[in-house]
Formats: C-alpha cells, sequence, structure tokens
C-alpha cells in the first residue's frame, strides 16, 4: 500500500495534515478557548484576593508577601501558585487529548485512509499540542505581568531574602523561570500522549497524566525516599525560584530539567513505536 502511495502522482507524505491545519483545528476547540480564559482570569482573581485580604503582621516574609511591591512580583507569584498543578492542566490537556479525541470521534482511521502515514499524524499532533502547551505556559504570566502592573506599577523585583533585581533583569530571569516551567512539564506531556495513542478516552489520558503529577508530589513529600526523591520530576517543580534569587542558581534548574527530559524521550519514543503497530479500528 505505501509504495502504491509513493507512485501516485503529486502524492507527497509530507504534505499531509500541515501543521497549519492541526493548529486551526485544535485552535478552534472549545476546551481550547476555556482553558485560555481560565488562564487569563485567574490574575484577576488573584488581584481581587490580595484587595480583599490582609496581612499578617509578624511573619516571615515570603514570595507570597511581596506580590503587591510591584507588577513583576505579582507575575513571579502568579506563576507560584499555578506552577505546582494549575499549569499541569493544560499540558495534560492537549496532549492527553490531542489522539484520543480522534479515535472516540471514529475519526482517526478516516485521517490515515486520507492517506496520512502514522508518524507524520503523530509528529503533527505532537508539534501542536507542545506548542498549545508553551502558549498556556507563557500566557499566564504575560497577563498576570499586565494586569499587575496596571494594579501596583512598574518596577524592579523585590526579593523576599532583601535587595531588588532591576526591571529589566528581572524580565530575563522571569522568562528562565517560565521555560524551566515548560520544560518540567515535558514528562507530564510524554506521559499524556503516550496514554492518548492507546486509549480512546480523552478524559482517560488527561486524567493519568494529572494522575501521575498528584502521585509524584505525594512521593515527593515522603522524606524517607531520601535521595530517591531526585529522580522524581515533582521533586524539581518549583526549582524555577532559584531563578529569582540576587544570584541565579543554575544547579537545580538542570538537574530537573534532565530527569524530565529523560522521562519525556522514554515516552514519547513509546508512543511512536506503539501507535506505529497499534491496529486502528476507531
Amino acid at each position: 500500500m505505501t509504495e502504491l502511495l509513493e507512485q501516485a502522482p503529486g502524492y507527497r507524505a509530507s504534505r499531509t495534515l500541515p501543521l497549519r491545519v492541526e493548529a486551526m483545528r485544535q485552535l478552534r476547540r472549545r476546551r481550547t478557548l476555556v482553558m485560555a480564559g481560565m488562564l487569563a482570569v485567574l490574575p484577576l482573581v488573584l488581584v481581587v484576593a490580595f484587595a480583599v485580604g490582609d496581612d499578617e503582621p509578624g511573619r516571615r516574609v515570603s514570595l507570597m508577601d511581596t506580590a503587591t511591591a510591584s507588577g513583576l512580583n505579582f507575575a513571579a507569584v502568579s506563576l507560584f501558585v499555578s506552577a505546582g498543578f494549575l499549569l499541569v492542566v493544560p499540558v495534560a490537556l492537549f496532549c492527553g487529548d490531542t489522539v484520543a479525541s480522534e479515535a472516540s470521534w471514529s475519526s482517526l482511521r478516516y485521517l490515515l485512509a486520507a492517506p496520512v502515514p502514522r508518524t507524520r499524524l503523530l509528529l503533527s499532533k505532537l508539534v501542536v499540542a507542545l506548542a498549545f502547551s508553551a502558549a498556556a505556559l507563557l500566557l499566564l504570566p504575560l497577563v498576570a505581568l499586565g494586569v499587575g502592573t496596571a494594579a501596583y506599577g512598574w518596577g524592579p523585583l523585590m526579593l523576599p531574602t532583601g535587595g531588588s533585581l532591576p526591571a529589566g533583569e528581572a524580565l530575563l530571569r522571569m522568562l528562565i523561570a517560565v521555560c524551566f516551567v515548560y520544560v518540567s512539564q515535558l514528562v507530564t506531556a510524554g506521559f499524556a500522549f503516550w496514554l492518548s495513542t492507546v486509549t480512546d478516552a480523552p478524559l482517560g489520558a488527561v486524567g493519568g497524566a494529572v494522575g501521575l503529577v498528584i502521585l509524584g508530589n505525594v512521593l515527593d513529600a515522603v522524606t524517607a525516599l531520601e535521595h530517591w526523591r531526585e529522580f522524581l520530576p515533582a521533586h524539581w517543580h518549583f526549582a524555577w525560584i532559584d531563578a529569582l534569587q540576587p544570584e541565579l542558581e543554575w544547579g537545580g534548574m538542570l538537574k530537573g530539567s534532565a530527569v524530565s527530559v529523560s522521562y519525556a524521550t522514554v515516552l514519547f519514543a513509546l508512543a511512536f513505536r506503539g501507535f506505529r503497530r497499534k491496529d486502528i479500528v476507531s
């Protein structure tokens, strides 16, 4: 069959399911718009929460206590409160729903009969899913920066340990932090994508990826595991805070990135290997 297709006039496997087509299909879906709306609304909710809340004197100063110091501080706090779990959801959603939803709609076999090579189909869906995940992770701090600047003004990033970072340098540090958060979520993306290729239930793939993160957080809380916790991606979720120190520290972020990328590479490979051999009946 493949040889006949290759001999067909005008057929090019590389032209099937272009990225722009897949991107537009995903962009028009309701869950994409709902997720974007939720991430955009969160900073507004936080502004209201800080406005009605009262500070308790005598407590140790933390990142949360600097939230209203400037727009940059507010963006950092927004990232802090969402990086552990909320930002996991769009990654799991975009990567876990992408293939399984086609199977649940019984349209997957028709895509392959178009004919779209299996590797090409998976690659297009994976690239778009990762791009949408990156956009979601970038949307929250960008909106938070705009909302925070409007509410608290533009200024340097005030550090809980004392001192501050100039606005220009702080923006670069925030970009480094967001990039690390994205890399740390690649293991979630890999697990969700692999589940999406082995099940016809999108909620199962998304829920399984979220469950993996919850399990990782639970295991990381077990101090008896000692140094074994360093092999858990969840152990490094907040290593990006090292980027917001007076002196930039790379150690934790590099270790966390290595762990996440290693797991993600294996999971993506399993997804492609299994899907190429799978009997598609949906």
